[in-house]
């Protein structure tokens, strides 16, 4: 392997909490541990970037996985160990369990295959978690002959037990410190290198995801699905990474488990755990009936009840699972909660707690390629580090440079919110450093996406409730108004629903003697100076015979138009795109116009409207000929609404009854009219 600037920095940023990620993977098959369990020993041994020192360590490494990692077929020798030497080291997942029969507590050790092991009341006491699932620690086994003679004696026992965790106060102090030496995308990189992936080898949206993954372990009450395809490492993080997650393999667990074990009081994974991933979205079932509900009420509230009493507790829900089918054919037959059980599929009130719905699609499926071999954050350090961000919080920081659009409640504003904090706090460790306007956006465009695919899937199933999804934003008090999508709602030749930025516009030419309708996109981009570019190359004849007749009647009804601004202080540029084989941009002069005024006011235009109409230089409108079959070409294109010339209406009477309940039709007498129906409410 060869260092790059990044290993550099981190080398330099970092000293003694990196570790080479290819080094892990030399272990992985070789001993029936996760990921961190091996980082957490080559992260004291091998934190170097001196490649003597980091040979020395992995030879210790070596050793003591060999000599405490109990691999199949192997438990007997340990045991034999342990009787002959008195006692022995072993790395296992350990958990307790009270035995009633003896008022005791007895510890098991899956490698060993070892149910009844003997420990003390004070470890049990000391560390909880053995109760609510285990965890790995470095264990001291006993074994005593003389308890081994009684009847039905018990003698092994756990002298010591050490978690395999980080217990350094000051990680995130140490995070904090070394963030600074990066920039935001070199951050962005290098949390992705230090959970063990290479960026270069994904496309800046699955970077993205994988980010997005990682906010339930700095974010507390937060919850979250992914689904998608089979291979894309949707449950590596919740299972490899850190110690303070745990995986429900199955999707099956209990009420006690979960939450609050009634008959003792003591408290269940939500409590113990930063995050709780149930992995197989599908198979999720506790054993009592009502296990779902008090689960949505603990992912609305972050409470549940014990009798009378009230608990809290902040462990994150995640949810992940797999899609049968590819995603258009899910969206065709269904809605992307499809794949969840019955009694949470249809519920729209379960998918309101839903914080975030990550496209799982959009991740590639992984092999060798995709992991990285350069230096990363030691899993145990990062994951302490993120511990501890939970109780941080980046939203003050944040007061007033960003406002939400009124299509979010109140529900979604707090779903937003914790997207956006968890995003930031990940970039931000450092609470002192400025977040940057450029960085902010990206995570509230995120966060609204992820939001925003929770209430489409609502809409499709109660639609007069959820009816409005077009979420937006804008940045400060008089920054535009910007709408987010969800990607997989549109597709190529289709409008959408959603409006587009100010300055453009989706039109249809009514084509020609040679040309047939087409639809097209412009796009219009204003600034400081004066005049009218096209940056289009050549610049088809019809289409700037459409641009000036738009940029004239502009010039000339300025004050009807746009009021008080003065369009001749502003350099606008313009590009056409087309969609369909017609390509001159024929008679477009009144779209030209609108997108002009878009841009020239900063407000869009409505969601899924189509224009059509072209312009003389004296301000009158051209007749369409041939309205009927512009009509159902921007039905086939997905437009809710069409902006016609008045002078069509009596053809459009000529449309079938079917196609006339498919679209609204405006009509407009001029282009101040036209402009006024067209603007976005």
């Amino acid at each position: 392997m060869e260092f790059d600037e990044l290993d550099a920095l981190a080398a330099k940023a970092f000293d003694g909490y990196i570790v080479r990620k290819d080094l892990v993977r030399r272990f992985k098959g070789q001993y029936p541990v996760p990921t961190y369990v091996v980082e957490f020993l080559l992260g004291r041994y091998c934190a170097s970037v001196n490649e003597a020192e980091i040979e020395e360590g992995l030879r210790i490494v070596e050793f003591q996985m060999r000599e405490r990692a109990v691999r199949p077929g192997e438990e007997e020798l340990f045991k034999s160990r342990a009787r002959e030497r008195g006692s022995v080291k072993l790395i296992d997942l350990v958990s307790a369990r009270l035995d009633p029969r003896t008022d005791s507590y007895l510890a098991t050790l899956p490698s060993l295959r070892l149910n009844d092991v003997r420990i003390d009341d004070s470890l049990v006491s000391t560390h909880e978690r053995l109760l609510t699932g285990g965890f790995y620690a470095e264990v001291t086994l006993e074994y005593d002959p003389e308890i081994a003679q009684e009847k039905y004696g018990r003698p092994f026992a756990i002298a010591a037990l050490r978690p395999i965790q980080l217990s350094k106060r000051s990680a995130l102090e140490d995070l904090a410190r070394g963030r600074e030496a990066f920039t935001t995308e070199q951050w962005k990189r290098f949390l992705l290198r230090s959970v063990g992936f290479e960026p270069d080898r994904f496309s800046p949206r699955a970077q993205d995801i994988l980010l997005l993954r990682m906010v339930p372990f700095v974010e507390r009450n937060y919850n979250m699905v992914e689904l998608g395809p089979r291979g894309t490492g949707k449950s590596h993080l919740f299972q490899q990474i850190s110690p303070y997650s745990h995986l429900v393999s199955g999707g099956k667990t209990t009420v006690a488990r979960m939450f609050v074990d009634l008959s003792t009081g003591r408290r269940g994974l939500v409590a113990q755990y930063d995050v709780v991933c149930f992995d197989e979205i599908s198979g999720i079932s506790f054993d009592q009936k009502d296990g779902v509900n008090i689960m949505k009420g603990y992912m609305e509230s972050g409470e549940f009840s014990r009798g009378r009493e009230s608990i809290r507790a902040c462990g994150s829900i995640v949810l992940v699972g797999n899609f049968e089918v590819d995603v258009e054919h899910q969206q065709r037959v269904s809605h992307l909660f499809g794949p969840l059980p019955p009694e949470m599929r249809n519920d729209t009130a379960f998918m309101d707690r839903i914080h975030a719905y990550l496209p799982g699609w959009d991740v590639p499926k992984l092999d060798a390629s995709h992991f990285t071999d350069h230096f990363g954050l030691v899993s145990d350090f990062l994951s302490e580090a993120w511990t501890q961000l939970r109780s941080e919080n980046r939203l003050q920081e944040i007061q007033g440079r960003v406002r939400y659009g009124s299509a979010l409640s109140g529900r979604d504003v707090t779903a937003v919110n914790k997207t956006v904090n968890g995003l930031l706090k990940l970039l931000y460790p450092n609470r002192i450093m400025r977040i940057g306007d450029e960085d902010l956006e990206w995570a509230v465009r995120l966060a609204l996406e992820c939001r925003r695919r929770v209430k489409e899937q609502q809409k499709r199933i109660g639609p007069a409730e959820f009816r409005n999804t077009h979420f937006s934003y804008q940045m400060g008090e008089n920054g535009v108004e910007k709408f987010v999508v969800t990607p997989e709602l549109q597709s190529e030749g289709t409008i959408g629903s959603d409006p587009l930025p100010p300055g453009q516009v989706w039109a249809i030419s009514p084509g020609g003697p040679d040309e047939q309708p087409g639809l097209y996109r412009i796009e219009v981009n204003e600034g400081p100076g004066s005049g009218v570019k096209i940056i289009n190359v050549p610049v088809p004849g019809p289409f700037r015979e459409s641009v000036t007749t738009a940029q004239q009647n502009l010039y000339s009804r300025a004050r009807e138009l746009v009021g008080d601004r003065d369009p001749r202080q502003h350099d606008f540029t313009v590009q056409l795109r087309a969609f369909d084989t017609s390509r001159s941009g024929a008679s477009l002069g009144l779209p030209v116009l609108l997108a002009l005024c878009s841009a020239l006011l900063g407000k869009s235009l409505k969601g899924g409207l189509i224009a059509v109409g072209g312009l003389n230089l004296g301000g009158t409108l051209d007749l369409v000929y041939n309205a009927v079959s512009v009509a159902e070409l921007a039905i086939e294109k997905g437009a809710e609404t069409l902006l016609m010339p008045i002078s069509a209406r009596r053809q459009l009477n000529e449309l079938s009854d079917e196609m006339a309940t498919k679209i609204a039709i405006l009509y407009y007498a001029d282009a101040r009219e036209a402009l006024l129906k067209a603007l976005a409410d």
